[in-house]
């Protein structure tokens, strides 16, 4: 990072900026994670729209966006430096999810195996049907394989038909 253009920030955002070091980031949990990287974020979309905005003023009056660009060079320096922070803020978000994630399918994983289930599965099990008949109906719904089988796509393409033609006799009257 560049010294100089992280002096130049106010004490707020080289705070910001101090919070997104290695060392700061592995004390924090994923949530707080989450919640510095939307801070990050922020201040990076707020230097980017400065950036930009002051860029595309300048065009017009120093006749190109070639010579306009080293005029606006402190906004990018410090829209580049958010963004680097921003990355390793993502960073450490993606392995603390990885690890969370990893921890939870354990869970699952070990209460599966002791024959009961956490609360999450319990929470988001399905409900059982009413009926619990071994007898095939005609048309089975079994999963959202149903839904998109070639055979009622071609029953849904013939409604849709059988419906238009009908209404253009309709209209036809």
């Amino acid at each position: 990072m560049n010294r100089a253009v992280i002096n130049s920030l106010t004490e707020s955002q080289r705070l910001l900026i101090a919070d997104t070091e290695p060392a700061a980031l592995r004390d924090l949990d994923e949530d707080a994670l989450v919640a510095l990287h939307d801070r990050v974020r922020r201040a990076r979309n707020k230097y980017t729209g400065i950036y930009r905005r002051e860029a595309a003023g300048r065009v017009r009056e120093k006749g190109g966006r070639g010579k306009a660009r080293p005029v606006n060079a402190r906004n990018r320096d410090r829209a580049e430096v958010f963004e680097d922070a921003l990355a390793r803020v993502s960073r450490a978000l993606a392995t603390a999810a990885k690890a969370s994630a990893a921890e939870l399918r354990d869970e699952r994983i070990a209460a599966a195996r002791a024959g009961g289930s956490s609360p999450v599965t319990k929470a988001r099990a399905p409900k059982k049907a009413a009926s619990t008949s071994t007898t095939t109906s005609r048309n089975p719904r079994r999963g959202d394989r149903s839904l998109v089988s070639p055979k009622s796509k071609r029953d849904h393409a013939s409604t849709t038909a059988t419906t238009a033609r009908k209404q253009a006799r309709k209209d036809a009257r």
